[in-house]
């Protein structure tokens, strides 16, 4: 059952005007994009209503982001073990539009961005975009996990390499990168003069024993050239808001950075940095509560494929809140996003999106209510059965 706090039906969310509810049609189930059909914490709405309520529409002060920066660092220090500088903080609009900053900022057209494959597809189109090389150094598959495959990131670095994007937790393995594990990555860093842009949105959705480690926090060397992202647009499901942190681990990095015309970034909205000071200030018990209904969501979703769909391989994630689906050994012909789709009316993100090499895999977003989610799972099952 879903906690009463978080329940919600499926008629209400198709009521919603959000691209995950309107891409598709009514007999379609998404369990594509990453909203979560929770509702949003009671303590972000009522900040939110107070605005309306007082039609405080005006432009907001410089201090709000002061706020707000405040409040991501003191969630940083109560929930990860890491007190970040709020002086070295920037107040964006997406986590998106960061990393494309991040990216025009430090590096030049022609040089190497290394990626760990697969991933998030706005990962690859950063770096397209920018008309930077993509140095691909795709994850191996494990007995029982994805891991980072050490030597072939220092076979993938040559003189033109500049910025490591990475993605802890990792989305779509579902990957919570070990301390040694980033320990070997920032070795690396140090070794060949990288910039390591870590894009931790997802750090609120670890499962136990698994623990989020940011990567600015192992060591004051290793934070000189790391800068992390991070949002409340995933851990409490206001990705509308539109609003997101850099924090810069140098002065030096936070000098260049200032170098880029911020008016060509756009600013957030009263909304978007209210309610993500909100989230941050409020937003722990509502955090909590979410964590543990998707980790009951992830243990039905292995359990399903494991006794419902023979064929497909599946490792339980350690973080996000995506199953990596690997459909390679079904010998669908077709694309297995594209079979679910057709075969039992499930909108899954294709595994083609996140690597040139996964077509075969499907990436499901499992944050919904156990009863959207169940029926979810029966239809694939279902569609597989023939």
């Amino acid at each position: 059952m879903t906690d009463p706090d978080l329940h919600v039906t499926q008629a209400r969310l198709r009521r919603k005007r959000s691209v995950k509810w309107t891409q598709y049609g009514d007999d379609v189930i998404p369990a594509w994009i990453a909203d979560m059909d929770f509702p949003v914490a009671p303590e972000i709405s009522a900040a939110l209503r107070q605005i309306i309520d007082m039609d405080d529409f005006g432009y907001p002060p410089a201090n709000l982001n002061d706020r707000a920066a405040k409040a991501f660092c003191n969630w940083m220090t109560t929930r990860h073990g890491w007190t970040p500088d709020p002086a070295r903080i920037f107040v964006g609009s997406t986590m998106m539009q960061l990393m494309h900053a991040m990216v025009m900022m430090f590096s030049e057209p022609g040089d190497g961005i290394i990626v760990q494959t697969p991933i998030y597809p706005g990962f690859l189109s950063v770096v397209a975009q920018n008309n930077r090389r993509l140095d691909e150094n795709p994850l191996r598959r494990g007995n029982a996990r994805y891991e980072i495959d050490m030597d072939g990131l220092r076979r993938v670095i040559d003189p033109r390499s500049r910025i490591l994007l990475l993605c802890n937790p990792h989305n779509p393995t579902g990957r919570c990168f070990g301390k040694d594990e980033l320990q070997a990555i920032a070795d690396v860093a140090l070794a060949h003069d990288l910039i390591i842009v870590a894009n931790e949105v997802h750090m609120d959705f670890v499962y136990a024993p698994a623990r989020h480690t940011p990567f600015a926090a192992l060591g004051a060397e290793i934070a000189a050239r790391t800068i992390t992202l991070s949002s409340t647009s995933k851990g409490l499901n206001i990705a509308g808001l539109r609003c997101a942190v850099a924090h810069f681990g140098s002065e030096a990095l936070q000098t260049r950075f200032k170098r880029i015309n911020t008016h060509i970034m756009g600013t957030p909205s009263i909304f978007s940095i209210v309610g993500s000071e909100a989230a941050w200030k409020f937003g722990g018990p509502a955090q909590d509560k979410i964590l543990q209904q998707l980790d009951a969501n992830r243990r039905l979703v292995a359990e399903t494929v494991r006794s419902e769909m023979p064929g497909m391989a599946h490792f339980p994630p350690e973080a996000t809140y995506f199953a990596w689906l690997d459909c390679s050994a079904l010998n669908l012909k077709q694309s297995a996003a594209k079979f679910f789709l057709d075969k039992a009316k499930v909108a899954l993100s294709p595994g083609g999106d996140f690597s040139s090499y996964t077509d075969k895999f499907a990436r499901l977003n499992f944050a919904t209510p156990p009863e959207i989610l169940s029926e979810i799972l029966s239809r694939m099952a279902r569609a597989l059965k023939g």
